[in-house]
């Protein structure tokens, strides 16, 4: 739950305030901005889990962030894309842990309404 209310105010502050990137850390911005994505849908994907923990987070979400930096930093020395790398990665990662959290919310209303409807049978049951 933490990390979804840190996101929301993160947004907002950051909707608020009105800061320029320069263009050339803008390839390091957006994968920062990608690995804390992946960080906190992959928090939300383990908190519904029932698995969640501060330490890995917060210890993913930093260490993703540094080699994705370290990625696109060395791309540039080499001149090459190498940041793309870490956009994939983090974009295979959010799409699975976001079907992770479908399945897993989906199965949940599932069972409330298979629930619903036993409790429901069991009332008519008994009225007859």
């Amino acid at each position: 739950m933490f990390p979804l209310i840190g996101l929301i105010i993160g947004l907002i502050i950051g909707l608020l305030w009105n800061i320029e990137i320069p263009p050339e850390f803008s390839s390091y911005v957006a994968v920062g901005i990608l690995a804390a994505i992946d960080s906190v849908v992959g928090a939300l994907t383990a908190n519904l889990k029932n698995q969640y923990n501060t330490r890995l987070f917060v210890s993913g979400f930093i260490g993703n962030s540094a080699i994705a930096v370290l990625l696109a930093a060395l791309g540039d020395q080499l001149d090459l894309q190498l940041s793309l790398a870490a956009v994939f990665a983090f974009g295979n990662r959010i799409f699975i842990n976001f079907s992770t959290i479908r399945r897993i919310l989906l199965a949940r209303m599932s069972k409330k309404n298979s629930s619903i409807d036993i409790d429901k049978d069991k009332k008519e049951a008994e009225k007859s």
